[in-house]
């Protein structure tokens, strides 16, 4: 697939703004454990971020239809670099008395991040010609997965040689980077259906998932894949490595790797053999799914370190191997114009059921044992390969739409 002007401007925007955000989140962590030497205060970091991103998502779609699609893009972006260097100043004169301002900020960042993710995916097809579409989404997962793979690790070693609010003004300069080339977006033509009001607006997405059988279909994978998915966060997959795998903290930085190094060989393979992925986006879906199931099972049970690593890696690979043909079953499933609705919508079920399921299984986490959780994980897998197999037929390329 040979990259297009555009194409090529929004996938470079989206990865300077997610080393970005890495490297802001690393910062805003290190400090608030800094000024409180609480490891809960700086857990509320990624629990405000996502909370904030589920609100934005409900919200996003009363700017659809007002603010041009490229423009709500990168608007965004450039709202997200002004509370930046507002971050900056703040970060200068921050003590333990007042550090919960700067949850505000990242709250307030987190939500102009949720309004743009759900249209940077709204806008690939818009970009790319609709046979490049598994290319250019597992592309994008490929670039995505390496910036999270590698920013986490780049972002503790800046620490040592920059303080928190250098790091943000670094941060800054990547941002800019970003707003400058999502203005150099293509306008694109964005028709939408006369609104009746703001509730009708924010209902627009809900209401064409529940109308459109192949999408509702998927939101109920997201909705059960979300919460299997939290078993993977870090307080989670830390207590596994300590009681069930019995070895020291190194070996969660190893099966996180694998499990990011997984996602990249899958984003890979379904650039490589896209043509073939396809003609078969429905077997995909399927066998991604119930490998994901089988894989998540086998891991609950193990006790080797080793074999852990090769599981994570197979976590990562599967994954892949069913997100990047949904992306473009979802891509293909409605109309361009209802696209942006869709995404929103289907980013509220992300984030929302994300927090929720986190807190669930932290607690099921102490309740029942940490194997217990990740078979627990295993079974709701089972249930998204069950819709899969069952609606296997519908996860298809439409290509009337097209």
């Amino acid at each position: 697939m040979k990259l297009n002007r555009n194409f090529s401007l929004l996938l470079s925007g989206q990865s300077f703004a997610n080393i970005g955000d890495v490297l802001y989140t690393v910062s805003v962590i290190s400090t608030i454990f800094a000024l409180t030497g609480s490891a809960t205060a700086a857990s509320f970091v990624p629990f405000t971020i996502t909370s904030s991103m589920f609100v934005s998502s409900l919200l996003t779609p009363l700017l659809i239809g007002i603010v041009n699609l490229k423009w709500l893009m990168a608007g965004s972006q450039i709202g997200k670099t002004i509370l930046l260097v507002i971050l900056g100043f703040m970060l200068m004169g921050i003590t333990a008395s007042n550090y919960y301002l700067v949850f505000i900020i990242i709250g307030l960042i987190a939500f102009f991040d949720g309004c743009a993710n759900p249209i940077r995916q709204t806008l690939i097809p818009h970009y790319v010609k609709p046979v490049h579409l598994v290319q250019a989404n597992g592309l994008a997962e490929t670039v995505t997965q390496i910036i999270q793979a590698v920013m986490w690790f780049v972002g503790s070693l800046f620490l040592i040689i920059l303080s928190s609010h250098q790091l943000i003004w670094l941060v800054g300069c990547l941002f800019v980077l970003s707003s400058v080339m999502f203005c150099f977006l293509e306008n694109i033509s964005h028709q939408t259906l006369p609104r009746k009001g703001k509730l009708d607006q924010i209902k627009e997405g809900w209401k064409t998932i529940s109308n459109t059988p192949v999408l509702r279909r998927i939101a109920w994978i997201d909705f059960f894949e979300t919460i299997a998915g939290t078993v993977w966060i870090a307080a989670i997959l830390y207590v596994f490595v300590s009681d069930a795998l019995h070895v020291d903290e190194k070996w969660w930085g190893f099966i996180n790797g694998a499990f990011f190094l997984g996602l990249i060989l899958g984003s890979i393979y379904c650039i490589k053999y896209a043509s073939f992925i396809e003609k078969k986006l429905g077997t995909f879906i399927l066998v991604g799914s119930f490998a994901s199931f089988l894989v998540t099972i086998l891991f609950s049970i193990n006790s080797v370190p080793i074999n852990a690593l090769l599981l994570s890696l197979c976590v990562g690979i599967f994954g892949q191997l069913k997100n990047i043909p949904q992306q473009t079953v979802i891509q293909t499933s409605v109309s361009k114009e209802q696209l942006s609705t869709v995404y929103t919508s289907l980013g509220a079920i992300g984030t929302g059921m994300f927090g929720v399921g986190s807190l669930i299984m932290g607690i099921l986490t102490d309740l029942l044992g940490v194997k217990m959780v990740f078979l627990i994980s295993g079974l709701l897998l089972a249930i998204v390969s069950t819709i899969a197999y069952k609606y296997k037929q519908l996860f298809v390329r439409n290509v009337i739409r097209q």
